[in-house]
C-alpha cells in the first residue's frame, strides 16, 4: 500500500523525552566549563530565542555568555563523553540512558497505517539510530534526515525539503516541540504540529511562538496527535 502522506517527526520532546539526558547535559557542560549551575529554564529560553537546535553550540553559547569562552570542538568533547558515557554494544551508560521513549505501546503503529512516518532531527543519525534501536526496533521511519544529511540546520528547511523531493506528490506534515522546527516546516511550506508538554518550563512563551507560526494544532505529547490529525 502506498500511503499519500508523510509524517515526519523531530525527536527530542517528541518521540524522545530527553529533560535529563541532553537537557542535563547541556546544564552540566556549562558548569564544567564557567563554574556556574544554570537552570533548565534558562535552557529553554535560550530553545525559545530560536537558532539553537544545536545543543553543542547551545552549551558554547552559554557559556561565552557567562563569560568563558570556550572553542567549539573543547565543549564537543565534553559533552559526548558525559552525554554517551561508555558505549558497550551500541548501548550507552552515561546521561543518554536516562531517556524515555514517550509514544504509548502502539500509537506509532496505529499511525503508521495511515502514514509513512519518517524523521528530521538536530541530532546525528547515528545517535537517533541508537535510540530507536532501544526503543522502537520495529517502527520504520524512511527516511531519516540527521544533522549530518543536511547543511543548514533547522530553523532552515533542509530537512523537510529532502524529503519531499525524495517522495514527489506526497503530503508532508511535520511534528516538533521547538520554535526551530516550526519555523523549518513554515520555510518549507509544510503544515505544522506542535508539542508542549505540561511542564515545559517557559511554556506560555512557546505557545505564543507556535501561535505565530502558524501551527495546525498544539498537544501535551505524541500520543494526543491522532486526535488533532487531519482525518
Amino acid at each position: 500500500m502506498s500511503l499519500a502522506e508523510i509524517l515526519v517527526f523531530d525527536m527530542d520532546g517528541v518521540l524522545v523525552e530527553v529533560t535529563e539526558s541532553y537537557r542535563e547535559t547541556i546544564c552540566r557542560t556549562v558548569q564544567h566549563f564557567t563554574g556556574q549551575t544554570i537552570t533548565r529554564e534558562l535552557v529553554q529560553e535560550y530553545k525559545n530565542r530560536g537558532g539553537f537546535n544545536n545543543d553543542w553550540l547551545l552549551s558554547q553559547k552559554i557559556a561565552g555568555d557567562l563569560g568563558a569562552e570556550v572553542p567549539y570542538g573543547t565543549i564537543v568533547d565534553y559533552f559526548n563523553s558525559i552525554f554517551f558515557g561508555s558505549v558497550v554494544d551500541g548501548v550507552p551508560d552515561g546521561l543518554m540512558a536516562r531517556e524515555v521513549w514517550i509514544p504509548n505501546p502502539g500509537v506509532l503503529e496505529k499511525l503508521s497505517e495511515r502514514y509513512q512516518l519518517a524523521i528530521f532531527t538536530g541530532r546525528l543519525r547515528e545517535e537517533a539510530q541508537m535510540t530507536l534501536r532501544r526503543f522502537a526496533p520495529r517502527i520504520v521511519f524512511h527516511p531519516l534526515i540527521g544533522a549530518d544529511a543536511v547543511v543548514n540546520a533547522k530553523p532552515a528547511p533542509e530537512g523537510l525539503i529532502q524529503i519531499r523531493d525524495r517522495f514527489p506528490g506526497k503530503e508532508l506534515w511535520y511534528v516538533g516541540d521547538t520554535v526551530d522546527d516550526a519555523r523549518s516546516a513554515s520555510a518549507a511550506g509544510v503544515p505544522f504540529f506542535g508539542i508542549a508538554a505540561s511542564g515545559v518550563s517557559q511554556r506560555h512563551r512557546l505557545l505564543e511562538l507556535f501561535e505565530q507560526e502558524r501551527a495546525m494544532a498544539v498537544v501535551e505529547n505524541i500520543n494526543q496527535l491522532p486526535e488533532v490529525l487531519p482525518s
